[in-house]
């Protein structure tokens, strides 16, 4: 079934706060990087990106899911189609987001990570990205959508130390 370990692990390193998450899902790894990187389906699930798909291309960014959806600066960092993609947008302290599948048996794996800085309080970041990452399971395996975000914190808040 989707998911492992849903809520994101969170370890304070020299560098940083680093917040990762674990998602698998029973389909080839090509199916999970289509659901991250073609339009149709990024759309579904988090938002748009309308620039250049190469490493070192940049864009903007649309979390359409959003409230107030904003664009905002992208640039790709790295791209290996289909098992890593990274990228960097500005926004409060400068984002950077890896994304790396696998395959094991029949199942892809994806690790998020992104690293903040140091003293960051993740909580707020973790759930949101526990929500985009539950839509992303329902764009890979067409299962159901999470909650509005307000019945999602009643939910996975308290997880989370939140609600």
């Amino acid at each position: 079934m989707a998911g492992e370990g849903r809520t994101g692990e969170v370890d304070v390193l020299a560098e940083g706060v680093q917040l990762r998450f674990r998602r698998r899902w029973p389909v080839p790894v090509a199916d999970v990087w289509a659901a991250l990187t073609e339009p149709d389906r990024l759309v579904r699930w988090i938002g748009t990106y309308d620039g250049l798909r190469e490493p070192g291309g940049a864009g903007t960014f649309t979390m359409t899911h959003e409230d107030t959806p904003v664009g905002e600066p992208m640039r790709v960092v790295a791209c290996a189609a289909p098992v890593r993609l990274v990228v960097e947008w500005d926004t409060e302290g400068g984002w950077r987001v890896e994304l790396d599948l696998d395959q094991e048996g029949d199942e892809a794996v994806l690790l998020f990570t992104q690293l903040f800085a140091p003293g960051t309080d993740v909580v707020d970041f973790a759930l949101g990205w526990h929500w985009y990452l539950d839509k992303l399971d329902a764009e890979v395996i067409g299962g159901p959508v999470p909650p509005a975000w307000d019945d999602f914190l009643v939910e996975v808040g308290p997880a989370y130390g939140r609600g």
